[in-house]
């Protein structure tokens, strides 16, 4: 081999390692566990905890674990708390009984994930800021995530693995965003989450309450289930982005039936989607706001 070719094929071989150092940069590991792992977060007022928790099982079915006082943060604060399993999703309901410390209250999920620092590490190199750094709980490790646009997230890990069966229907995390950090928060989202895009559409805005409007809808799909972000101007009547869970049922009537049984307030009554399903928003006694729907047709 002369000189020549041995610094050819020399450059050739640190060229191609070079070109492939991105791509393995973007190999972040998939922390996700599964979507019957995921639990929207929930605050209500102590007084309201077991009437909210009585009226969401009676609506959708399921149960919930025994009410119990934490320390959920850490810093020094005691909360009462339950858990409630439901075949259409999970929650992690936290009533205060002390002030709120910074940066809790306003994260929207729970994402269980296989490693805590594997999984913040990840979210950090998406882009993602760590508004509360990993710490302990009583039955594992959690960390608070913010993504751009301000989307707040919590990961979670136990240090006994649960073991849940499959959802009757997955629900879909809705997520707001302004048009300024839309393509950025899923950018950040799907590289973190390993999820692939389903759609990506303009559709009008009654969608969200804002008919006569063209707004962009994306959702997407991962190992931590299905997430519908509306991209708009922000100008939003209520009770639109107030919502952080959206259920999929059966049957919207029936379920609508349960829910005034149960002391539910229908906020917006069903109305048809471009998607041609049915969709309504409810809220829960102690203030809930939750969005339902059927299958897409």
């Amino acid at each position: 081999m002369t000189l020549q070719s041995f610094r050819h094929r020399m450059l050739v071989g640190a060229l191609s390692v070079a070109l492939a150092l991105p791509a393995l940069a973007m190999a972040a590991p998939d922390v996700a566990v599964g979507p019957q792992y995921d639990t929207t977060h929930v605050y209500v007022q102590d007084a309201d905890l077991a009437t909210f928790i009585q009226s969401f099982t009676g609506t959708f079915g399921g149960k919930a674990s025994p009410r119990a006082v934490f320390t959920v943060t850490p810093t020094p604060s005691k909360t009462a708390s339950q858990y409630v399993q439901t075949p259409v999703g999970m929650l992690s309901v936290f009533a205060f009984q002390t002030p709120i410390p910074y940066g809790f209250g306003e994260e929207r999920t729970g994402y269980l994930v296989s490693d805590i620092h594997s999984a913040t590490k990840a979210a950090v190199e998406a882009g993602a800021d760590v508004t509360v750094e990993p710490f302990d709980d009583p039955i594992g490790k959690d960390v608070i995530i913010q993504w751009a646009g301000g989307v707040n997230m919590q990961l979670y890990w136990h240090t006994k693995a649960p073991s849940y069966a499959p959802l009757h229907s997955v629900p879909d995390n809705r997520v707001y965003v302004s048009k300024v950090s839309g393509d950025k928060f899923i950018g950040q989202f799907k590289q973190f989450a390993h999820a692939k895009v389903t759609a990506d559409d303009k559709i009008d805005g009654a969608e969200i309450g804002r008919a006569g409007t063209e707004i962009r809808r994306v959702q997407l799909s991962s190992g931590f289930g299905k997430m519908m972000v509306y991209v708009s101007d922000g100008k939003l009547p209520f009770p639109y982005g107030r919502e952080t869970t959206g259920y999929q049922v059966d049957d919207v009537a029936a379920t609508l039936e349960k829910a005034a049984a149960n002391g539910v307030k229908v906020l917006v009554p069903p109305v048809k989607t471009s998607q041609g399903n049915v969709s309504a928003m409810l809220q829960f006694p102690g203030g809930y706001i939750s969005e339902i729907h059927n299958a897409a047709k």
